[in-house]
């Protein structure tokens, strides 16, 4: 059994590290919030006032952030992980980041004998509580192999995808599919509702005829239960915003992604960050001049 430092404990972070407990790991904990990891400690988790510590106390440490920004701050900020790492740590980043992030604070890393690398993780909260989540690791593949039990414990679809940012770019990619996917969803109810259809019945028709395999969602947008949110439209606009940058460092257009970032970020400039991805639907019909029914 490994000793597992975990640093964020929100909605997805908790079950994860969690499940990581109850894989037999001893695990040292830190977030932001303390109350965070209140069932962690009761589970027998050792709480860290800081990144450094939680570093100090371990031999790999995973980290569950919202973005980029958070993910540098805690790896190399004041009493960062780097603070209280010796040799040898290894850091997985669960977290959604930027593939040239990932390379710029593995090699800062390296320096201090510190073995990064990006292993996001895909299918939300319940996958975290299941322990069914996809992880889509990036860098060094004896670290991986090391403590691919530990990433076990958290996911039943482990993958090894070869170089640094090659993780982050593959759940780049997918929450690209996915929350744009959903987006054009969206903006096809509005358009239904515009011109006088029936949401309810244009579902019923859509879900048995050629768009069937992408509208599954539907039924559960047309609910408008937008508070009760397991993934946050801020963090599907982040991460959308991450698509746009990535393809414009490599050099290459992303028109979908950039509309679909244009649309997110407008809902979320109108107070609809903390709401569900699907709140966009209420963004975009105040564009359409609509009032739902």
């Amino acid at each position: 059994m490994a000793d597992v430092g975990f640093i964020g404990v929100g909605k997805i972070g908790n079950p994860m590290c969690a499940n990581v407990q109850r894989g037999g790991h001893r695990v040292v904990v830190h977030d932001l919030v303390e109350e965070h990891a209140a069932n962690l400690i009761e589970l027998g988790a050792v709480w860290a006032d800081s990144p450094s510590e939680v570093a100090a106390q371990s031999e790999v440490v995973l980290t569950s952030l919202p973005g980029p920004r958070e993910v540098t701050a805690v790896l190399r900020g004041d009493d960062g992980i780097l603070q209280g790492a010796e040799p040898g740590l290894v850091c997985f980043d669960l977290s959604t980041n930027l593939p040239s992030t990932v390379r710029q604070l593995a090699e800062i890393a390296a320096a201090q004998g510190v073995t990064f690398l990006d292993s996001p993780v895909s299918n939300g909260v319940q996958g975290a509580i299941d322990a069914t989540l996809a992880v889509m690791v990036g860098g060094d593949k004896a670290a991986f192999e090391r403590y691919k039990p530990v990433l076990e414990c958290i996911g039943n679809n482990v993958f090894h995808l070869g170089e640094l940012g090659n993780g982050a770019m593959t759940k780049i990619v997918n929450n690209m599919v996915s929350i744009s996917t959903m987006q054009l969803i969206v903006e096809a109810t509005v358009l239904a509702e515009a011109a006088g259809l029936d949401p309810q019945q244009t579902y019923e028709v859509l879900s048995v005829a050629s768009a069937q395999r992408y509208v599954g969602a539907m039924p559960t947008l047309l609910e408008r239960n937008f508070d009760d949110a397991t993934f946050y439209l801020q963090w599907a606009a982040k991460d959308v915003g991450l698509a746009v940058q990535a393809a414009r460092e490599l050099g290459i257009p992303s028109p979908m992604a950039g509309a679909s970032s244009d649309h997110l970020n407008r809902a979320k400039n109108r107070g609809l960050g903390n709401q569900s991805v699907m709140a966009t639907l209420v963004s975009m019909e105040e564009d359409a001049g609509i009032s739902p029914g």
